[in-house]
């Protein structure tokens, strides 16, 4: 397929809409090894040199049919076409997906009224599927580690409201003094070690599916050498609450959840990263979320990376689409009307 690239000015709306999201620094970033050895061309097994310099990630066995569904944004009436628009599942909200493989890269949550609906969604549907031979696997965004570090700026009145009463949340702990009264209910439930924060600690903030690896924001060789697996330990780890602290390398404004550098309007340089990456790897391409493209799903790079999140909740007023993958062909799926 030929890749469908916005224009300079799609680019800077789109940044535009999401400038606002910073990340919040949480401890001092990781310093990372040395750089591996010399590139090899995109898609190529990394040299016995380069392979030594980081540990390769666990790699999902890709299924016949994968689909992609970008940032939800609290919208249960948009994640629901989605879902329906990959075949995932019926009228009535069960999977009959059958064998197909369900990829969310996060942001479930803020700027509507149903982030716990959404998160019980996803959660319920990967049980469902796991006995029926598929799978549904949801990536924790930038959004999602925002709540559990207390930065509840882009939680609706409908979804503060919404995690009053939830079973296990402790509004007198100590860490949320702070948090205005109407806001409590939601930020135990996402505290670390809270009953949300446990639930997002099941996920990751990356996935390598086959040849295709699946992250909000970005993957750049940094993260790689880091090691894409202990990155997930230790989100996992901190969110539910055996751990003190939240990897700097995650919070930096390049970090794998925040990371725009493939998502606006990247140039050769981007691209070039791009490719080392990927090379790094051993994948043929990169599927992200995080930045909205207006206009629907787009590629860049030779379509080395997806970019899906299209804007679809009704904050930014976009349409649902999907990505499908199957074997080498990758094409975008728009909703019917």
């Amino acid at each position: 397929m030929h890749a469908r690239i916005p224009s300079l000015a799609v680019a800077v709306v789109a940044l535009a809409l999401t400038a606002c999201d910073k990340p919040i620094p949480e401890s001092t970033p990781a310093k990372p090894p040395a750089a591996a050895g010399p590139q090899a061309s995109p898609g190529a097994a990394p040299s016995a040199s380069a392979q030594a310099a980081f540990e390769q990630p666990k790699r999902i066995a890709a299924p016949a049919r994968i689909v992609a569904i970008g940032d939800v944004h609290g919208d249960l009436a948009a994640t629901r076409t989605a879902l329906r628009t990959a075949g995932a599942i019926d009228e009535k909200d069960h999977w009959i997906g059958k064998d197909l493989m369900v990829v969310q890269t996060g942001d479930e949550i803020d700027r509507g009224d149903a982030d716990r609906e959404i998160v019980d969604l996803f959660e319920r549907l990967a049980d469902e599927a796991k006995a029926a031979g598929g799978a549904v696997i949801a990536l924790n965004g930038n959004h999602e580690v925002m709540n559990v570090q207390l930065d509840l700026r882009y939680v609706t009145d409908g979804s503060f409201k919404d995690f009053e009463g939830v079973p296990g949340i402790t509004t007198t702990d100590p860490r949320l003094a702070r948090v205005p009264e109407n806001e409590k209910a939601r930020a135990a439930a996402f505290l670390p070690g809270g009953p949300y924060a446990k639930k997002l600690a099941k996920r990751g903030i990356v996935a390598v599916v086959g040849d295709t690896v699946f992250v909000h924001g970005g993957i750049s060789p940094k993260h790689v050498r880091y090691g894409l697996d202990r990155m997930n330990r230790e989100v996992s780890a901190w969110m539910d609450g055996s751990a003190r602290d939240l990897p700097g390398l995650i919070t930096a404004e390049d970090g794998p959840v925040w990371l725009r550098r493939y998502s606006a309007a990247p140039g050769p340089d981007d691209c070039r990263v791009l490719a080392e990456t990927l090379t790094m790897l051993s994948a043929k391409r990169m599927v992200v979320g995080h930045t909205p493209q207006r206009g629907g799903i787009t590629s860049a790079c030779g379509e080395q990376v997806w970019r899906i999140d299209v804007g679809m909740s009704k904050h930014y007023g976009g349409k649902p689409e999907v990505l499908e993958i199957k074997g080498a062909e990758v094409r975008p799926i728009r909703a019917e009307p």
